[in-house]
């Protein structure tokens, strides 16, 4: 399904087809280009994905330690961070890259962003093309 992700901080936009980006530029141009595309509006700024440094967030659950980094707008962390394999595990069944490389958008690449308010947080992360992490 192709997904226009629109963000209202600057009207910009990012096409996602699947799991990689079809195309980006100004919310406008890409609506017109693409009619049939299913629409989220962000109250905020459609960014790559941050690259997690570090130490992983304590919590009860490997899986909700990779939530955490999903939760703080991160597509990418250090591969030293999963040096425990259920780390590593809950991380790519989430999709999370884990190899260190700093996110980008790019067309034809992997779908991998982010959505921030004005005042930083995280309203919004897609990996893959799955939208991964919504605030409520």
């Amino acid at each position: 399904m192709l997904t226009l992700h629109v963000g209202s901080d600057d009207g910009t936009a990012v096409a996602v087809d699947g799991e990689r980006i079809a195309a980006l530029g100004p919310a406008a141009e890409l609506e017109a280009a693409y009619p049939q595309a299913r629409v989220r509006r962000w109250d905020g700024t459609v960014t790559p994905g941050a690259l997690h440094q570090g130490a992983l967030p304590d919590a009860p659950s490997a899986r909700e330690r990779v939530y955490a980094l999903l939760r703080a707008g991160a597509t990418a962390a250090e591969p030293a961070a999963f040096a425990d394999p259920e780390l590593r595990a809950a991380a790519h069944r989430n999709g999370l890259a884990t190899d260190g490389r700093t996110p980008t958008l790019a067309v034809g690449g992997r779908a991998d962003l982010a959505v921030f308010s004005a005042a930083g947080d995280c309203l919004a992360t897609v990996l893959g093309g799955r939208l991964v992490h919504r605030r409520a």
